[in-house]
């Protein structure tokens, strides 16, 4: 399983003692998925939607042509954040419930700094 693949299993929280190798790739994999704005915003339109999205959807909110959304797409579904239906040629994407939970745990650094 390549990093990517596995990212949202493997991430371990900033705040852990220490990070091994391993979860420090997971988690810059993760980090790396999200470092795009046209990705962030696809997030969040996924995060404010009742119901999967088809990607025909995302084109126009996102400003950009469908092989550039199904690009950025199969970034966030390899990262492990999205899952992914097929509904005859259409395709529609929603977030992982428990890939945004563990994303919050990865990126809380409460009480740690400052």
């Amino acid at each position: 399983m390549s990093a990517a693949l596995g990212a949202v299993a493997c991430c371990a929280p900033l705040s852990a003692p220490t990070l091994s190798n391993d979860e420090a790739t997971a988690t810059a994999e993760l980090f790396k998925a999200l470092g795009d704005p046209a990705r962030v915003r696809a997030v969040n339109l996924l995060a404010t939607a009742a119901q999967p999205v088809c990607i025909c959807d995302l084109t126009e909110p996102l400003g950009l042509s469908q092989p550039t959304v199904s690009h950025h797409m199969r970034k966030l579904l390899d990262a492990g954040l999205v899952e992914r239906e097929q509904r005859g040629k259409w395709a529609y994407f929603s977030l992982k419930r428990d890939a945004v939970e563990k994303l919050a745990a990865v990126a809380d650094l409460k009480g740690v700094c400052c």
